[in-house]
């Protein structure tokens, strides 16, 4: 029998395993997720803390060592969710509210990967594993604009965004549309649409 921050780890519902760790779902519905590298738990709980208040992030509880234990995030994966259905007026927006908060909580990094998002039966959005999102910087969001593209639905998405802010949707697709290039860790990568 295994124990962590109190859990039966034998009790607790294995969720899923990425690139960095596992998650599990604790008999009181927490997430506990255990990290390979207790660098990327630390980074993890403090963008949590910086964000704790908004609709759009889960709550942080306990950070030790490579452990972090945090509000469990229900939903529907957006990519997932775009497979299946067609994107509405209230998703999109929601959509919008939550890149606009990265903004207003300073993030240098305005993009994460719709496999992050949830979406909720009320068609809100949370997000989780939140990563490099003062380290890293891009300045539009690229990821759910390729994701929407992708499945073609990105007109109903743009044309909520024209209403709510002609200006960021301008700025946005004039990032999208042309050709970037990003370097990490000695390799460059080219994107172009």
């Amino acid at each position: 029998m295994a124990f962590c921050l109190g859990y039966d780890l034998d009790k607790c519902k294995y969720l899923g395993e990425g690139y960095e760790g596992q998650v599990l779902l604790t008999p009181d519905k927490k997430a506990l997720k255990i990290f390979k590298n207790p660098e990327k738990a630390f980074h993890e709980y403090d963008i949590l803390k910086k964000c704790e208040g908004s609709v759009f992030f889960p709550k942080a509880y306990v950070l030790d060592k490579n452990i972090v234990l945090r509000e469990y995030v229900g939903g529907i994966e957006l990519r997932e969710y775009l497979e299946k259905y067609k994107i509405n007026e209230k998703l999109a927006r929601n959509l919008i509210l939550l890149m606009f908060e990265f903004m207003k909580l300073g993030f240098t990094r305005i993009d994460i990967g719709s496999k992050h998002i949830f979406v909720q039966d009320d068609y809100s959005v949370m997000i989780i594993d939140p990563r490099k999102s003062y380290t890293k910087v891009v300045n539009a969001p690229y990821k759910l604009l390729r994701a929407l593209e992708r499945r073609g639905q990105l007109d109903e998405f743009l044309k909520v965004l024209v209403e709510m802010d002609p200006k960021i949707a301008q700025y946005w697709l004039d990032c999208y549309t042309f050709e970037y290039e990003y370097v990490t860790m000695g390799t460059r990568f080219k994107f172009s649409r």
